[in-house]
């Protein structure tokens, strides 16, 4: 068995202190958003890519909608389904590498927020597994909602500062960033402190993607609507129009 790649080690013994950090405080208002897209209708079936410690697949859950939540990382999902017990919830979370997806024409919507697998992964090729597995994994006509790191936004800032200004006391840090504007990526020494109080240092590395990449892989892949707004934490909209300010970018795909 190989060296465990960066994602993988990040996300060891980190769900409870996960749970703390600042980027993962919009739950309620983009579950909020994903049932508008829905138009409410709590018949639908979700898959939730890159699930996490389930924030998003536990409380659209309680609003009444059948979700499966899959991660790649095992002690993320124990801390989902401790969550999910406490709640009196029956959710089906599974341990899935979303490269390798087991579903096919299962879901009507797919999310995968807060950078869940895509774009983490070491290749732009394994990327686009993660894309293919959750068009696979959705029926048509279907509807998939993530958000993915802008590659606007690194060309006009820097992604260092604006790290720093993000983070505070006890959350996760980012230094030595390192963008390649041949690759898009962003190389950078990420710190944080797992549940156990010991902290982590890490060197990771994040692909970044213009809005017009992305437009092209999803349209190989038999999409046929494709928009792209900015994804506000906890407020996404469809009338945030993307912009080199955004961090992020709000991905919503039919096909």
């Amino acid at each position: 068995m190989g060296k465990k790649k960066w994602y993988e080690s990040l996300f060891e013994n980190y769900a409870k202190q996960y749970d703390q950090e600042n980027f993962t405080q919009g739950t309620q208002g983009e579950c909020d958003f994903i049932e508008e897209e829905l138009n409410h209708d709590t018949s639908l079936s979700i898959l939730d890519v890159g699930c996490g410690t389930g924030r998003h697949t536990i409380e659209l859950t309680k609003r009444g909608y059948k979700v499966t939540g899959v991660d790649l990382s095992e002690s993320q999902l124990e801390h989902a389904r401790e969550k999910a017990t406490q709640a009196n919830l029956q959710i089906e979370f599974q341990q899935m590498d979303a490269r390798k997806l087991e579903f096919t024409d299962q879901f009507d919507l797919a999310i995968m927020l807060c950078e869940g697998g895509f774009p983490l992964m070491e290749t732009d090729e394994m990327n686009y597994q993660i894309l293919q597995n959750v068009t696979q994994a959705l029926k048509s006509p279907g509807k998939f909602i993530f958000t993915t790191l802008n590659g606007l936004f690194p060309i006009c800032h820097s992604v260092e500062e604006f790290c720093a200004s993000q983070s505070t006391d006890g959350n996760a840090t980012y230094s030595n960033n390192t963008f390649d504007l041949m690759t898009f990526r962003d190389h950078n020494v990420t710190e944080v402190v797992d549940d156990n109080g010991n902290k982590k240092r890490l060197e990771c590395n994040e692909r970044y993607y213009i809005p017009s990449e992305i437009t092209w892989l999803l349209k190989s892949l038999g999409y046929h609507t494709i928009d792209i707004y900015g994804a506000e934490l906890g407020a996404f909209s469809r009338n945030d129009r993307l912009t080199p300010e955004d961090f992020e970018m709000l991905v919503i795909a039919e096909k």
